[in-house]
């Protein structure tokens, strides 16, 4: 006997007006990010000799000092952003959720020193670990895939290592946060039951107690991944991320940070990619909020 969710969490999150919003904000942003290219047939990297044009009917937001259209720009830097923060959270989920599970179960000295391994880690800068992840493994990661379809994967290098460094850095928090609700589940009775059916500690935790942290595993993600794409964008901010010619929302943040001047400010170099960026982050712990809300509607009370 599992213990379950109570019913009609789907309905309670469509209750929730800002969620329902926020989950087409973020629809909508994806069938861009995705799809905008092929619909404008705008190319990202192509210049021209209209530089630092105002917004228009023909650059919906402006070029920039190459004359590239800022807006197949933020089309290409949400693909990415997104892709990293997406990607980064599943690794991170995976890493944290497994490894929160084995501690919380196997309990005593095992989770003792499992955890201790865990505040080790939190006490290193991360930040500083992924940059060492970035100059380290991308000349040879660089290398390792220069045969792969003509080398067409070249360019995407710190794209990969952002995500594994990020999601590998970010699964602290879910491993403790997993542990502590399989320390509360692993004493129910539905556990004590399957002990003395005889099944297998793997049974036991793949079947009974992973269902019950679904829920919570679910909020979590969509609250790390806000976290992923903020640090890649940074980074990216920073010039230690996404590398030009491709761009990421932080690398276009940058790049309009770099125009923005007393005497001539090309405002929409910055604007609109702080405006999507934000708006995307701000519908993610929207969606968090309220399926924490869905799944324990006793806490909202």
């Amino acid at each position: 006997m599992n213990a379950t969710q109570p019913p009609g969490v789907w309905q309670r999150l469509l209750k929730n007006y800002m969620a329902v919003a926020s989950m087409i904000i973020l629809l909508v942003i994806a069938i861009f990010a995705i799809f905008g290219p092929a619909i404008f047939h705008t190319d990202p990297h192509s210049t021209s000799p209209d530089q630092f044009a105002s917004p228009s009917a023909h650059h919906f937001f402006g070029t920039d000092i190459n004359g590239r259209d800022v807006f197949s720009r933020v089309i290409e830097g949400a693909r990415i952003s997104l892709l990293v923060g997406f990607s980064g959270a599943i690794v991170s989920l995976i890493v944290g959720t497994g490894y929160g599970l084995v501690a919380g179960y196997a309990g005593g000295t095992t989770d003792g020193l499992m955890m201790r391994f865990v505040e080790i880690l939190y006490a290193i800068p991360r930040l500083i670990i992924i940059i060492l992840a970035v100059f380290i493994f991308d000349p040879y990661l660089k290398q390792a895939v220069q045969n792969f379809r003509d080398g067409a994967l070249v360019g995407y290098t710190r794209v990969i290592i952002l995500i594994m460094s990020l999601g590998l850095m970010e699964w602290l928090t879910m491993a403790r946060i997993v542990r502590g609700q399989v320390l509360a589940l692993k004493s129910q009775q539905f556990v004590a039951a399957a002990r003395s059916l005889g099944q297998s500690h793997a049974k036991i935790i793949l079947r009974h107690l992973l269902p019950n942290l679904i829920g919570i595993v679910i909020v979590y993600l969509t609250l790390t991944i806000p976290s992923v794409i903020l640090d890649e964008s940074f980074l990216s901010f920073l010039g230690l991320g996404i590398q030009p010619p491709q761009a990421s929302w932080g690398s276009l943040l940058s790049d309009g940070a770099t125009v923005i001047n007393p005497v001539k400010s090309y405002w929409w170099l910055l604007l609109y990619p702080a405006l999507i960026m934000s708006i995307t982050l701000l519908s993610l712990n929207f969606i968090g909020d309220a399926l924490r809300d869905a799944l324990d509607p006793r806490g909202k009370k």
